[in-house]
């Protein structure tokens, strides 16, 4: 049997890839629903906001679903703030927007307040991006039984996963759009495509991988497969459907326009469509604040912006390949297209 469909305990070995801010419990309920293991982005999410979250999927449906957590370290100071405020300050004065940066923090890593949280609804899998959190921590959940997956974007980081006790390793190739789950290197020339990155892996480890960058289609993912994945992890394609909650659905059906890696809009590289911040800016800036302070400088601007439906400073998170993202469809039917080319 299909090791994913084992240890998940789900008909098809396909998970809907978690997309903070992109969408909330509807898509991770119609996608566990099918058959496929939904996910539910829980990383800018506070405890009551989580509970409320999962119990309407636990209502919704009695089939498997991942929580996707980050395991980063909140910084404790920011250089360069002082060069950061000067580059970003002209952009609020041109669109008259007042310059007032909230402190607050927007993106929580996975801490021993949520482990009340997991016991209470009981997981079959929590993914973790940016690496582990504490071996304590590991050892509880798989105390608790709960399987546990990771993303990996180089050998070395698949080979640190699997001798700290991940169940599935995630395969996530430079094509995938959001967050780059790097967590060993800060290196971005150390980023290859998924179907470099796939097969090496999988040789290397003992435990099942889970291939995610640019599977959009039933020929994605039957190449994937082919090349050593037991599953697939998609995100982009699921974009444009009628459970996402992105605002730019449109951009992204324009395979005309280029995505690039940047971390001037959280402080770590992410895979965004490129707009006028990365062009003026630049993809990668050496004063962006850490991950995730970078987040705040954005916010105010791109509130007002988006208003009018203005992009210009958004992070417009996508995979390079949309081929297959549609205005309307739903994820049903992006899901019937996906499992035919399983094998």
């Amino acid at each position: 049997m299909n090791p994913i469909k084992r240890l998940l305990k789900v008909k098809y070995p396909i998970i809907q890839a978690p997309m903070a801010g992109a969408q909330n419990s509807t898509l991770a309920i119609q996608v566990s629903k099918f058959g496929a293991l939904g996910s539910l982005p829980c990383a800018t999410l506070d405890i009551e906001e989580m509970r409320r979250e999962i119990k309407k999927i636990k209502l919704a449906t009695d089939h498997s679903f991942n929580l996707n957590f980050f395991c980063h370290e909140n910084p404790n100071n920011t250089k360069n703030e002082n060069q950061w405020r000067q580059i970003i300050e002209k952009y609020y004065q041109e669109f008259n927007v007042e310059f007032k940066i909230s402190s607050s923090i927007s993106r929580l890593p996975f801490n021993e307040n949520i482990i009340p949280v997991l016991n209470e609804f009981k997981p079959i899998v929590v993914s973790f991006h940016f690496g582990l959190p504490s071996k304590e921590i590991v050892k509880e959940l798989k105390r608790m039984n709960i399987r546990i997956m990771s993303s990996a974007t180089t050998v070395e980081e698949a080979l640190y996963l699997e001798e700290n006790g991940v169940d599935i390793i995630i395969a996530q190739g430079i094509e995938a759009g959001g967050h780059r789950g790097m967590f060993l290197s800060n290196d971005i020339s150390t980023q290859m495509g998924l179907f470099s990155l796939l097969p090496q892996i999988v040789k290397k480890v003992k435990v099942p991988v889970v291939a995610a960058g640019g599977i959009v289609d039933a020929q994605t993912v039957t190449a994937a497969f082919q090349l050593g994945a037991s599953g697939v992890q998609c995100g982009t394609v699921f974009l444009t459907c009628q459970e996402s909650t992105v605002k730019y659905k449109k951009l992204l059906t324009d395979v005309s326009l280029p995505t690039a890696v940047t971390n001037i809009f959280t402080g770590r590289p992410a895979r965004s469509i490129v707009n006028r911040a990365m062009k003026e800016i630049g993809t990668i800036s050496e004063y962006a604040p850490p991950f995730p302070k970078s987040t705040n400088y954005f916010t105010p601007l791109r509130n007002h912006l988006e208003r009018e439906l203005n992009f210009d400073f958004s992070q417009l998170w996508s995979g390079q390949n949309r081929t297959n993202c549609k205005l309307d469809s739903t994820s049903h039917e992006i899901l019937q297209d996906l499992i035919q080319g399983i094998p």
